[in-house]
């Protein structure tokens, strides 16, 4: 029996994916990371168009605050790299080949003569490739505008097409895991601001305490380092404990790196990430850090985003299997807040009680569960205002 139209199309479909992937793998985690970031982005634009903004403006408005957000995380860095480049570059210029030091009654001396030379080669690498791929990256990041701005410019498209490719069967399903995903994603954005800013408070008051003549720029550079998987906040406390030995301040030395440790590079995680954790993502703790640990080891930056968003789909996925549809649904209104009452999460009408979109005979279904008309769908594909219009109503 030949295949039906929908299983080659499907299969089609599959294979154009995976031959996607292969050729656009260089900008993979680029397109991943834009779809988080419109998914996060989409309440601000749903906001931006309840006000009256056209679709195009309300795109627009979003993807310039996340962007303006970026430079707020990356500016203080840069800043005080710039500042301090001279000072930086007098200190090491200005290190010894060997360098005391004294413990109790017992003197070491320590040679950094390899060490130099070795940190001279690392540097000097370092630059050349920055320079290399600097182009590389404005590329990487404009791509990443472009997405995120045509994401949150027809956020009703994708959805739409997906539905309606689907049987209706499975369309309480796909809602479920789709609003676990929108869910689950905003808490991560939102518990990881608010690690940076604890610990840029705690680090302020650690390196006051300790006797830095710049302790609010050292904050701040703790908590930008929050955002940097695995190293963070830990490479100010490494680097200043270093400045410390070199100066053959030992004790300075160990006392920071003890404070700076504890205080600014592991009470955040432990404290707030830990106490937010369950309350954000809608997840259990443990879950949480099995996904933020687990994905920054496998798959490096990406992977404190994307692991907690595998864990979770695999969560509602078993909550789907033990609850049922009708189960899931009243669950996630319970956990995330209801939905419009006639509205699904995809911008789709729901029928009542089964959370499915409605079909007529033909086979065909809209945004509202009828038919649409021409009109309607040159309309759609003129300038997306009718997708955009069941959005802002939606929310």
């Amino acid at each position: 029996m030949p295949p039906s139209r929908q299983a080659a199309l499907a299969a089609t479909l599959a294979a154009l994916a995976l031959v996607t992937a292969v050729v656009l793998f260089e900008i993979l985690g680029t397109v991943v990371f834009a779809v988080t970031l419109a998914y996060v982005l989409s309440p601000l634009r749903t906001a931006a168009a309840g006000r009256g903004a056209s679709p195009r403006v309300a795109a627009g408005v979003a993807t310039g605050v996340a962007s303006l957000a970026v430079v707020a995380l990356v500016a203080p860095v840069g800043y005080v790299l710039y500042q301090r480049r001279r000072a930086a570059l007098a200190v090491f210029e200005s290190l010894p080949e060997t360098v005391p030091v004294t413990v109790g009654e017992t003197s070491y001396t320590v040679t950094l003569a390899p060490l130099l030379a070795g940190a001279r080669k690392l540097l000097t690498a370092a630059a050349v490739d920055v320079a290399t791929a600097a182009p590389v990256l404005l590329l990487k990041t404009l791509v990443l505008v472009l997405l995120v701005y045509g994401l949150l410019y027809r956020p009703s498209a994708v959805r739409v097409a997906v539905t309606r490719a689907l049987p209706a069967t499975y369309h309480g399903p796909l809602f479920a895991l789709d609003r676990r995903v929108a869910a689950t994603l905003r808490s991560i954005y939102v518990l990881q601001a608010a690690t940076a800013l604890g610990t840029f408070l705690l680090g302020t008051g650690a390196f006051w305490l300790l006797g830095y003549d710049s302790p609010v720029v050292l904050g701040v550079l703790s908590g930008v380092l929050q955002f940097v998987p695995v190293l963070g906040p830990s490479v100010v406390v490494v680097g200043l404990a270093g400045l410390e030995l070199l100066a053959g301040e030992a004790v300075a030395a160990v006392t920071v790196t003890v404070v700076g440790l504890v205080v600014v590079g592991f009470l955040p995680d432990a404290v707030i990430r830990t106490r937010l954790a369950g309350y954000t993502a809608e997840l259990p703790v443990s879950l949480y850090f099995v996904g933020f640990v687990g994905g920054v080891l496998t798959i490096g930056s990406l992977g404190f985003v994307l692991g907690p968003v595998v864990v979770a789909l695999l969560v509602e996925t078993v909550r789907l299997l033990a609850d049922g549809v009708d189960g899931a649904r009243r669950r996630l209104d319970a956990e995330l807040g209801p939905r419009h009452p006639d509205d699904g999460p995809f911008g789709l009408r729901r029928e009542p009680g089964t959370g499915a979109v409605p079909q007529d005979p033909s086979g065909r279904r809209s945004a509202h569960g009828r038919e649409p008309s021409d009109e309607t769908e040159r309309s759609d594909d003129r300038d997306g205002t009718n997708a955009d219009r069941d959005e802002t109503n939606r929310d």
